[in-house]
């Protein structure tokens, strides 16, 4: 069944630009334009710009609580904040920039268009940050007060959405001229000790080297992409496995590695170096749950598949704005590489189930300005025979 859609009005404010600060957020029915949530907070000491950002965040999370499916149309005053989000200005300050990446990871960009309106029309979320802003002045924070006696006010249609073009959509009928698209070359690391033997191996477990094969593969992966002669940066997981991985193929093509923390496995806990048949047996009710939500958590961690998302989201946009009309390799493990490939196709969280990732194969995904991605190629290991 097809989401339902909402309409996202945010707003933050700083009494000194900076000075103390405040955010505010409504969401409204996109049929009837009544408001079914209200985000605001105060924030301490910080600019305009940062107010209105994490009042953004805050809006598309209430959203997202309601439902992850939605489709979500922003609208805000903010004229910096729209053209960034929609991709048509570039985000340089460094304030901004990881704000924007937080944005980006709460709902798949396909379901997120950006409006500007005029402060006018933003009424509710600008009162909103000021209460924030008030609620700090007197030493507490905001609380949601009973507004069920207020008549509630429909949002009122911009007038940029009578006469602007649709969003573009993602398919074949792509505009010309949005530039060289980022491409990621995602390679999963060379096999260790624990690979053959498929036991889980995440980011607080022991931390394998690559075996002797596995140092054969990565081998074999940098001869293929010194082939193709196309890499232009390399970034990497902090974990050994993939460091050895990516050294190797930077070596050979001349590059240097640049680590990425978000880039690290999930953490799987307890299961930790045991076998699927081992987890099973001795935590039943925890895979259970972890295989049927992605809000669920390995025994004794605290990390789940929507966390990961969080956090791959976050180093994705990182490593696009870095690298942004470039070909980068990025060397991850199996569920981050996933979550791109999923992220990139707009897939439900069960699809990381549905998907084979050998060792040191190969994926790729293109990234436009328009905020669309491509998946050019997924688990690809012609190299390797």
């Amino acid at each position: 069944m097809a989401g339902r859609r909402f309409i996202v009005e945010a707003d933050g404010g700083s009494r000194g630009n900076p000075g103390p600060a405040g955010y505010g957020a409504v969401v409204r029915d996109g049929d009837t334009g009544q408001i079914i949530a209200e985000a605001a907070e105060f924030i301490g000491h910080a600019t305009n710009n940062v107010a209105e950002y994490k009042g953004l965040i805050a809006g598309l999370r209430s959203a997202h609580e309601l439902d992850p499916d939605a489709a979500v149309d922003v609208r805000m005053d903010s004229k910096l904040v729209v053209e960034q989000m929609s991709g048509r200005w570039k985000i340089k300050h460094p304030d901004m920039q990881p704000l924007a990446a937080e944005a980006r990871t709460v709902f798949p960009r396909s379901q997120v268009s950006y409006t500007w309106i005029p402060r006018e029309k933003n009424k509710d979320a600008d009162r909103l940050a000021n209460e924030a802003m008030d609620a700090g002045k007197a030493g507490r924070q905001w609380e949601p007060k009973d507004r069920s006696a207020v008549p509630v006010v429909p949002a009122v249609p911009a007038e940029e959405e009578l006469s602007a073009p649709a969003a573009p959509k993602a398919g074949w009928a792509l505009p010309a001229d949005l530039g060289t698209p980022t491409t990621f070359v995602l390679l999963r690391h060379g096999e260790t000790a624990l690979t053959p033997e498929k036991r889980f191996s995440g980011s607080g477990g022991s931390d394998p080297a690559l075996s002797d094969r596995g140092q054969w593969q990565a081998a074999r992966a940098a001869e293929s992409l010194a082939a193709r002669g196309t890499i232009q940066a390399v970034v990497s997981s902090p974990m050994q496995r993939t460091r050895q991985t990516a050294e190797a193929v930077a070596a050979r093509l001349g590059l240097e590695v640049r680590i990425e923390e978000g880039l690290r496995e999930v953490d799987f806990g307890d299961w930790e170096g045991l076998t699927f048949a081992e987890v099973q047996e001795r935590h039943p009710d925890d895979l259970a749950a972890w295989l049927g939500s992605a809000k669920a958590k390995p025994t004794g961690s605290t990390e789940s598949f929507a966390t990961l998302t969080h956090r791959i989201g976050v180093a994705r946009d990182k490593i696009l704005s870095r690298y942004s009309g470039k070909t980068v390799l990025v060397v991850s493990h199996v569920s981050p590489i996933k979550t791109l490939v999923r992220l990139a196709l707009g897939a439900p969280p069960d699809s990381l189930y549905r998907m084979e990732l050998s060792a040191a194969s190969f994926c790729a995904v293109q990234y436009y300005s328009d905020g669309n991605a491509s998946l050019r190629l997924l688990n690809d290991t012609s190299h390797l025979r």
